[in-house]
């Protein structure tokens, strides 16, 4: 009871202290200076007072996304524009644009529309400016329920007031009153230009930009049939726009490959799951392909919208029986003292699990892949779908091979030991290795083991045939029984 007692005596007093204080006899004075003490000029009051586009006034827009968190935006509006030298103010553009790269045109008369000056106002409004801004005026606030107008000071970490002949700070203010909005605040990112028109006052105009927080990526499914056989490869392009803009009833085109930039990107995060799905018949394709430059230009068949803080997903393409091939991969250790840590016993080593396909038309591909993240889906004994892994692609190129790695086998088992090793003399030796691989499926498979070895190498004997696949690397076809198991002997001798 004396806690809300005490509260409200201190209430009562702060009230009193309020009503208590004349207001400051300067009002002329500071209003008069309002201008000077608000940082408000001529030039600014003319921004602020200039004609107005939004994008109500847009009749095109498009935007070109790239795979490295950049977009170009051509935003086409039909305006009424003032004979001579005048301003505009140009609201809707992105957040996150790039003044450097704005182009501003006329497409009616061009040569008869130039700009004289471009200014970016990126000084948003909020509460916290909004005060700052009216520092050196007085302003109306509300404590304890009493209204009152002081001037105020300054608003370093708080306000500093001027109340009467007394400066008083901490005043637990519940709510500002300002007459008008100061010239230099904006409610949205704004592009402002002065333009020399000596042409008509109405015309179509375009402006484009660069913009950086905007991003596309490609996500594939490609679901095996029981078979492992034949697979269905389904494509998605996932957009995601932060630039601080919507894009209502856009020209949508992306553009997949490397652009080189001066200045340091910062990727966009993504976590996209793509869900599986049976494809009776492959889809009519969204996105129409062209080359451009070094690079691939898909274009969207139709119109979207692209709002802010949105992540959307467009079909890119559909393939149904694509020819694709399931092997098991080992793969040795770089370094010829392979098995140092070994002690005498075998060393486990994971049996991979690969899909490769080729991208090409008769198997019913043939279209340039952006890279992405190729998610890998199964059908299973009870007809439906189970995911079996994934993995990423760089850009493919029609007619190229690609290899999905899901996961390492759980029923093919490998290990491998070094059983020889001599040295012959200087700087020559001679090693030989052990691999054993053994099935526990109920079908036969066949395993790829690929051994890499180092300097002036050839195999002196082995048990299986050998290829050699470059200057470092030796490659066996291993196969192994259905319950039953194969191993690998073979030695080399190096020159080092």
């Amino acid at each position: 009871m004396r806690s809300r007692t005490s509260r409200r005596a201190r209430t009562a007093v702060l009230a009193a202290f309020l009503l208590a204080l004349p207001v400051s006899g300067t009002t002329g004075r500071v209003l008069a200076a309002n201008g000077a003490a608000s940082g408000i000029n001529d030039e600014t009051a003319a921004r602020a007072d200039a004609p107005v586009t939004t994008d109500k006034d847009q009749t095109e827009i498009s935007v070109t996304v790239y795979n490295s968190n950049l977009a170009l935006v051509h935003d086409v509006r039909q305006i009424h524009l003032q004979s001579g030298i005048a301003p505009l103010r140009f609201e809707g553009v992105a957040a996150s644009i790039n003044p450097a790269t704005v182009h501003f045109r006329s497409l009616s008369e061009p040569a008869k529309l130039n700009v004289v000056e471009q200014n970016y106002e990126y000084d948003l409004l909020d509460a916290q400016k909004l005060l700052q801004k009216y520092v050196g005026r007085e302003v109306t606030f509300e404590v304890a329920g009493v209204e009152s107008k002081a001037l105020l000071l300054a608003d370093n970490n708080g306000p500093v007031w001027k109340v009467g002949n007394e400066i008083v700070t901490g005043l637990p203010v519940s709510s500002y009153r300002f007459p008008e909005l100061p010239g230099n605040l904006y409610s949205h990112p704004t592009l402002v230009w002065t333009l020399d028109n000596r042409g008509g006052t109405a015309q179509r105009v375009e402006a484009s930009y660069l913009t950086d927080n905007m991003n596309w990526s490609a996500d594939y499914v490609l679901t095996v049939g029981r078979d492992e056989k034949t697979a269905d490869l389904d494509g998605w392009v996932t957009l995601l726009n932060n630039s601080g803009a919507a894009y209502n009833n856009a020209r949508l085109q992306l553009v997949a490959g490397e652009i080189h930039r001066t200045e340091r990107q910062l990727m966009a995060e993504r976590d996209v799951m793509v869900k599986a799905m049976s494809v009776n018949a492959p889809a009519p394709p969204q996105f129409q392909q062209e080359g451009f430059s070094e690079y691939h230009l898909y274009t969207l068949e139709r119109k979207t919208s692209i709002q802010d803080k949105e992540s959307k997903q467009i079909s890119l393409l559909s393939a149904t029986s694509v020819p694709v091939e399931k092997y098991l991969s080992v793969e040795g250790q770089p370094y010829y003292y392979r098995n140092a840590q070994g002690i005498g016993n075998a060393i486990p080593q994971p049996v991979k699990v690969f899909y490769r396909f080729k991208n090409e038309q008769k198997g019913g591909l043939g279209m340039p892949l952006p890279a992405g993240t190729v998610r890998v889906y199964q059908a299973d004994s009870k007809g439906g779908v189970q995911f079996a892994g994934e993995d990423t692609i760089g850009h493919t190129p029609k007619d190229e091979t690609l290899k999905v790695y899901v996961g390492n086998a759980f029923d093919v088992v490998c290990e491998r030991k070094q059983t020889d090793y001599k040295k012959l003399g200087g700087n020559l030796y001679e090693m030989e290795y052990q691999i054993v691989l053994r099935n526990h499926k109920d079908a036969p498979v066949t395993v790829e083991v690929r051994e890499q070895l180092g300097g002036d190498w050839e195999v002196v004997n082995s048990n299986f045939p050998s290829t050699k696949l470059d200057s470092s690397t030796i490659g066996f076809q291993i196969p192994v029984e259905k319950d039953g198991t194969a191993t690998l002997d073979y030695r080399v001798r190096v020159k080092w």
